[in-house]
């Protein structure tokens, strides 16, 4: 209500999307309090009259407010600058040939399922198809409340062990496949990218798209030669979106590249960087001998394999978040 409160419509604009987020919040909270109220009232009335069918209705609304309640712990540590942000997440495959191919198809889907769990709208911005089967990489944004505080815990190399679909000796295989995180930079973040030191090229898109894949050059891949990083944009129809995306994509890796940089000389960490294989995995998928995914930095461990590559990956990352803090 400050009568200057618009002379800065940067700083007013970035107000109003915080209180949103924290009107959000109480809001969400108030209608929790409210269901728990009707339910305690419910099952007053349900006790007098020795009613059966509404006891039962009774416990499936307090399940259903637990696990809303169990949402709203994860979120309350939600600290960091941009966990509200929207998220990119690239895959790439590692060592492993065709089946790290195949196991980047598998987190592909995983992410998506849980993305879809959760009521995210998910973009896949680029994809590379492996030569045989699978996928080579793939760059999906995640745009919701929260996102990248949610997907900030998966950064880092995954390792699958099982019986290879792909080899008729049915041997075991280990594969891996590295889980890139960043965030969606609004305009309060300022990254100074010089147009000297990018190589832009444009190719034709490959994949599953609309009606302009494989018929224009519209797909755009962007260098930043200081660096050597590549990221590249194929999903939108036109050559300019698709740049503008990729610029976006190459504000955020510039970001984070820097805050790791930062992070490493703060920790004496300096050039330790890891490979995509053995060693450096954050969490292991293991599907043979035995059935067990295990994350080597939260030691939490889940035996139902197959409901956490269907998406249900939030115990992992209540887990991480409880280790962070």
């Amino acid at each position: 209500m400050a009568p200057d409160f618009w002379n800065n419509a940067e700083l007013a604009q970035q107000v109003q999307k915080d209180h949103g987020q924290l009107q959000d919040i109480i809001n969400d909270w108030e209608n929790r309090w409210r269901e728990i109220e009707d339910i305690e009232l419910l099952l007053e009335m349900a006790a007098e009259e020795e009613d059966a069918e509404s006891l039962t209705e009774v416990a499936e609304r307090l399940q259903e407010i637990n696990g809303e309640i169990a949402v709203a712990e994860v979120e309350r540590m939600f600290s960091g600058e941009h966990d509200a942000s929207n998220a990119i997440i690239s895959i790439h495959a590692g060592a492993g040939g065709t089946e790290a191919q195949d196991w980047v198809d598998i987190l592909m889907r995983m992410y998506l399922r849980w993305g879809e769990d959760k009521g995210f709208k998910s973009d896949i911005l680029d994809y590379l198809p492996g030569d045989e089967a699978g996928v080579k990489s793939v760059t999906i944004m995640f745009k919701g409340r929260n996102a990248y505080g949610y997907l900030r815990s998966e950064l880092g190399i995954h390792r699958l062990v099982r019986i290879s679909p792909f080899d008729s000796s049915g041997r075991r295989h280990t594969s891996f496949a590295s889980v890139m995180v960043m965030p969606e930079l609004d305009d309060s973040v300022n990254v100074s990218i010089d147009e000297k030191d990018l190589r832009v090229d444009t190719y034709r898109a490959s994949g599953a798209g609309g009606q302009h894949i494989n018929k224009t050059d519209s797909a755009i891949r962007i260098t930043h030669l200081p660096t050597g990083i590549v990221v590249q944009c194929q999903n939108e129809r036109s050559q300019h979106r698709n740049k503008d995306m990729a610029m976006k994509m190459l504000a955020a890796r510039l970001y984070e590249a820097e805050k790791q940089r930062q992070a490493a000389e703060q920790e004496g960490l300096s050039g330790d960087k890891k490979d995509i294989a053995w060693g450096s995995q954050i969490r292991s998928y293991v599907l043979q001998p035995y059935r067990m995914i295990k994350d080597h930095r939260t030691d939490h461990e889940v035996g139902n394999v197959d409901a956490v590559l269907d998406g249900n990956l939030d115990p992992f990352i209540k887990a991480y978040l409880l280790w962070k803090k």
